[in-house]
């Protein structure tokens, strides 16, 4: 089981241990977001600190049905105890959490400020 916390916001949040080839680790708050259908967003910062290295580019669709073109970079995390090599892409934005990575479980929330937010394998 994984879990997090609702913040002050009203965001579902999980920390989640990330890193690089090199072994060098990073936790990382980030957020749930079920719009968004990739694996994890991370801020250029992030990327940049752990030196994460450059995969392609793709073109996505944005909410508002703009299409942008977001840069990929591999990334080792730390999921349900298991190690896994995911694609991120770079957005200058709070680190997000997308479908891909949450396929396969059940979420479970408790939608208050401090509340708990639960992920198990299905």
């Amino acid at each position: 089981m994984i879990q997090g916390i609702v913040n002050q916001r009203c965001e579902a949040t999980l920390p989640l241990v990330i890193g690089n080839t090199s072994g060098q680790r990073q936790l990382v708050n980030t957020v749930i977001d079920t719009g968004f259908n990739g694996f994890l967003t991370l801020p250029s910062s992030i990327i940049s600190a752990l030196d994460l290295p450059w995969n392609a580019s793709d073109r996505v669709t944005l909410g508002d049905g703009r299409e942008t073109l977001f840069d990929l970079y591999a990334v080792t995390v730390i999921w349900d105890g298991q190690y896994y090599e995911i694609d991120v892409a770079e957005s200058d934005t709070e680190p997000l959490i997308g479908m891909a990575l949450l396929y396969g479980y059940r979420l479970q929330m408790d939608i208050v400020e401090g509340g708990i937010v639960r992920l198990e394998a299905l």
